[in-house]
């Protein structure tokens, strides 16, 4: 299904701060056809590559957004990540840097076993911070992490390079 995504995707200038370009994906969540080709398109790459996962990996909060749909594309189950005090059974947690700071996220302690084999899942990956400790959470319980989907990649910043060695899949670069 050939779809041209980036038309639904609106830029707003200065957001969160002044010389952002936020990508905002709401119009595309909108849109029936621009949702549909969005999750056909992530289903279509995960098979060419031979990816099937035991779990889909969603990252809080617009990971879950597209991890659920394409985890039941893929037959798969969902996991979602969270940050900290979101989850209400044990956790496992994995601390990570910001540009100014630190942050956290975690997961539930029975979500994700040494045995399985997981996509990690994310809207966007800018400089993959936050994809990068989400990979290390799921590294530090034993997954095998079998690659990365992102809708958006903010090619110019380089996140690819702070991931492990997995096939990394972008819908829409910028």
């Amino acid at each position: 299904m050939t779809f041209d995504l980036k038309r639904l995707i609106r830029d707003i200038p200065d957001f969160p701060q002044p010389g952002i370009v936020f990508r905002d994906i709401t119009p595309l969540l909108g849109d029936a056809q621009g949702l549909r080709a969005t999750l056909h398109q992530l289903t279509e790459r995960c098979q060419a590559l031979g990816l099937a996962p035991d779990l889909v990996v969603g990252m809080e909060s617009r990971g879950f957004l597209f991890g659920v749909p394409l985890a039941y594309q893929l037959q798969a189950g969902f996991v979602p990540v969270r940050k900290p005090g979101k989850l209400p059974a044990a956790v496992h947690q994995v601390e990570y840097e910001l540009e100014y700071g630190t942050d956290k996220l975690e997961i539930h302690q029975d979500g994700v076993m040494a045995h399985h084999s997981v996509l990690i899942v994310d809207d966007l990956i800018a400089t993959g911070g936050t994809a990068k400790a989400t990979a290390e959470l799921l590294q530090r319980i034993g997954a095998e992490i079998l690659g990365f989907a992102f809708v958006i990649e903010l090619t110019a910043l380089e996140g690819r390079r702070q991931l492990p060695d997995a096939p990394i899949i972008s819908l829409v670069q910028y």
